[in-house]
């Protein structure tokens, strides 16, 4: 987890699930081949409804057609982001597109566990609700170490949730290799 992550963001709403995030089709492709992994970015977000995707205006695509990687780095989401099922793949999509953080109001547990003990991405929770503050493709920046969200476009900031002993989890690159650096299995 780098300390600065600037880049571009992109809005969501409520209850964005993980059929949205990578849907089951989807789910086929090898997490270790190189060029099958890229599919999972190449359709992650691909079942967001059109006009739920890339708010306020809608109809953004995530990823454009032919490519794996977006040109956004956040998402700022609503509340309950990653709600449904329990696969690791949703986190894992959102990586291989590119997304280093997610700032949202709240997390289904299972999606936040699963960003952090893969060490895919930060999941940043905000007091307060950020979908209608901030637009998809406005820059900002993040600043990991004082848990502070900056819509540079706008020049607003928001203090954000701790991340508390997860953060450790996140610098190690997933809850594995921390219970390695702390002698709790062997290397």
């Amino acid at each position: 987890m780098n300390d600065i992550i600037r880049g571009k963001a992109y809005v969501l709403g409520d209850h964005v699930d993980t059929d949205q995030i990578i849907p089951a089709q989807h789910l086929v492709y090898s997490l270790t081949d190189p060029e099958e992994r890229k599919l999972y970015g190449a359709y992650a977000l691909s079942s967001v409804p059109p006009e739920q995707a890339g708010l306020p205006t809608g109809n953004v695509p995530f990823v454009l057609e032919g490519e794996h990687r977006s040109e956004y780095t956040v998402i700022v989401g609503g509340g309950n982001f990653g709600c449904g099922s329990s696969r690791e793949h949703a986190p894992f999509a959102l990586r291989e597109a590119g997304i280093e953080a997610v700032v949202a109001e709240s997390y289904a547990r299972i999606f936040y566990r699963n960003a952090v003990d893969g060490g895919f991405l930060a999941p940043f929770e905000t007091a307060e609700p950020l979908t209608a503050r901030v637009r998809t493709g406005d820059e900002v920046e993040l600043d990991t170490r004082a848990g502070l969200f900056t819509n540079v476009t706008t020049g607003e900031s928001w203090a954000l949730q701790p991340l508390g002993d997860v953060a450790d989890i996140l610098e190690a690159g997933g809850v594995f290799n921390y219970a390695r650096q702390q002698g709790l299995i062997p290397s």
